[in-house]
């Protein structure tokens, strides 16, 4: 008998019940044969084309939804997290911070405070939506999913090789969560000048002056480690920095105090929800989208295609085998477009997006400016269900303007030139007004940016003279 996840309302029988999203209408190819097996008879499994997946994919993450005409609200927001189930953090600011990019990919121009209210900033009229976790990374997920990614569920990862300052400072942990006790939400720095003046830091070794991001103190570390592992939270974050807190003062007592579910458990809850976010996927591809082990993801798949929560498909053209979540829907046509931040989950994983769209796609910031193709923060365009072209982008605050370095053009794009031209200018110019820029200014890179910098001036010869 297969077991179901123990945290009430978040499985995929839930889902389908209407508790945790409106019900969508299901969507059944033909009836395949039935087949005869050792364990009786059973259905064939259904081939679909890949234009079906990229269609169901294209549907899963929102972007069938129409984009709201008047405000944007948490109503319109909790939409969007019932869609992608997670916003991946990252401490790029060269146009947009990560998390609010997908946001807007797909609802358009919001104000941002609505995010930061839902994550960080909680009231009593507006009690928080989101808290911070280690998911696909760093990332915001729903507050009743935080059970679901405890270090138990999770393979070993990054913060493993931080349990050995443990025993290094065996008082440190607990010097450090009395500070926080004390004084939270508080950052790792406060939290070290609060623990040197009484002599309980010790030897540990303080950040060198003028360190990389990276050459984190042992505070720090140690901070970094508790929030990994649960013993401590995010209560909010100034100018970007982590606040550390209590867990009891960020997740409301009914979610911290039921019991943890088996990881097991948690884990088929996660592959459904991944499930959910794809609409077709491999089992590589379902493992990624939470970053769980090969093991426990190999397993909870087999387990929710035997209950039925998964179905078993061929994708044509996909070298492996592949899983539906019945509750997928697939539209006949997709339009509209959108700009992808690199950490939108329709993107994120590039194999899958070179499989599904034919897109090659890298991020480019580590490579040195004279190897760069397209340059250094470089945001794919959606355009009527295919990607149909990519720009690198620069919020440039001091001029008041977003600056396109370069524009490109894909190759074989099933747009004129023309047309990918004027939508992403019209793109751009919501982008630049959302961010409270002033216009858009193109560069002379890329096959697309002498027709992108005409179609700029066309649309707005003030706002967006070259």
């Amino acid at each position: 008998m297969v077991r179901r996840p123990v945290v009430p309302g978040n499985g995929p029988r839930a889902r389908r019940r209407g508790t945790e999203r409106p019900a969508r209408r299901r969507w059944s190819p033909p009836a395949g044969e039935f087949l005869s097996g050792v364990r009786g008879s059973i259905r064939a499994v259904r081939t679909i084309s890949a234009d079906v997946a990229r269609r169901a994919f294209l549907a899963a993450q929102g972007f069938t939804d129409p984009r709201p005409s008047g405000a944007v609200t948490r109503r319109h927001l909790g939409r969007v997290l019932d869609r992608v189930r997670l916003l991946q953090l990252d401490s790029v600011n060269v146009a947009v911070r990560a998390h609010y990019m997908p946001v807007f990919s797909r609802l358009g121009a919001y104000p941002t405070e609505l995010l930061d209210a839902a994550a960080w900033s909680p009231s009593a009229r507006k009690p928080r939506l989101l808290v911070e976790t280690w998911a696909h990374e760093a990332s915001l997920v729903p507050l009743a999913d935080w059970p679901l990614l405890g270090h138990r569920t999770l393979p070993r990862r990054w913060w493993q090789h931080y349990g050995p300052l443990l025993d290094k400072h065996p008082s440190l942990a607990g010097d450090i969560r009395a500070v926080v006790a004390e004084r939270g939400p508080i950052g790792a720095g406060a939290i070290e000048q609060a623990l040197a003046p009484q002599g309980r830091a010790g030897d540990v070794r303080p950040r060198p002056p003028g360190a990389t991001w990276w050459e984190r103190s042992e505070v720090k570390r140690v901070c970094e480690y508790l929030f990994a592992v649960g013993e401590l939270a995010v209560g909010t974050r100034r100018h970007f920095e982590r606040r550390y807190d209590l867990p009891e003062r960020v997740i409301p007592p009914g979610i911290r105090d039921a019991p943890a579910p088996d990881p097991d458990d948690a884990a088929r809850c996660l592959v459904a929800k991944a499930a959910s976010a794809l609409g077709v996927g491999t089992e590589t591809d379902l493992r990624d989208y939470y970053r769980l082990g090969p093991d426990r993801t190999r397993t909870a798949v087999a387990e929710l295609v035997e209950a039925g929560e998964l179905e078993p498909v061929t994708v044509r053209g996909w070298a492996r085998p592949a899983y539906r979540d019945p509750a997928a829907t697939v539209p006949r046509t997709v339009t509209g477009r959108a700009l992808l931040c690199p950490f939108d989950p329709l993107v994120w994983e590039r194999e899958r997006t070179e499989r599904i769209f034919g897109f090659r796609y890298r991020i480019e910031i580590y490579v040195p400016e004279p190897k760069r193709e397209y340059g250094y923060y470089v945001f794919p365009f959606l355009l009527d269900g295919a990607l149909a072209g990519r720009v690198d982008l620069k919020a440039d605050r001091s001029a008041g303007v977003l600056r396109v370095p370069g524009a490109f053009a894909e190759p074989g794009a099933p747009f004129p030139e023309r047309r990918i031209a004027a939508e992403l200018a019209a793109e751009l110019s919501t982008m630049a007004r959302w961010l409270g820029l002033d216009g858009v200014a193109v560069g002379e890179r890329g096959n697309l940016a002498t027709a992108l910098a005409a179609a700029l001036r066309c649309s707005d010869p003030e706002r967006n003279a070259q």
